[in-house]
């Protein structure tokens, strides 16, 4: 029997191709974590991060080590909301998304 793609591979794949799924990845990224569900968040996020910009590129923009931002989307990560802001600001401008909260009654 073959053996399947990862999903993670599939993952990154549909985001180089379909950047209506790349901007859904990362508006569900937002939302899992402004619901409180803060890992699937940073592991979706982290994809989304794989995916575009990659981890590299995202330190020098951000002026956060690599291994430092690796960790913070990582499953036991922690990330500092100034670092998390700042990753979240650089990742809008480069996908050119606009992420708007809005409170509903």
């Amino acid at each position: 029997m073959p053996l399947s793609r990862s999903f993670k591979d599939y993952v990154q794949q549909r985001v180089r191709r379909d950047p209506a799924f790349a901007r859904a990845l990362f508006q569900e990224a937002i939302a899992a974590m402004l619901q409180g569900d803060i890992d699937t968040g940073r592991a979706v996020l982290r994809d989304y991060i794989n995916s575009t910009v990659g981890f590299e590129k995202l330190a020098e923009a951000t002026g956060t080590p690599t291994k430092s931002l690796m960790r913070m989307f990582g499953p036991r990560g922690n990330p500092q909301a100034n670092n998390l802001f700042s990753v979240i600001s650089y990742l809008q401008k480069q996908g050119r998304l606009n992420l708007q909260v809005s409170v509903k009654p």
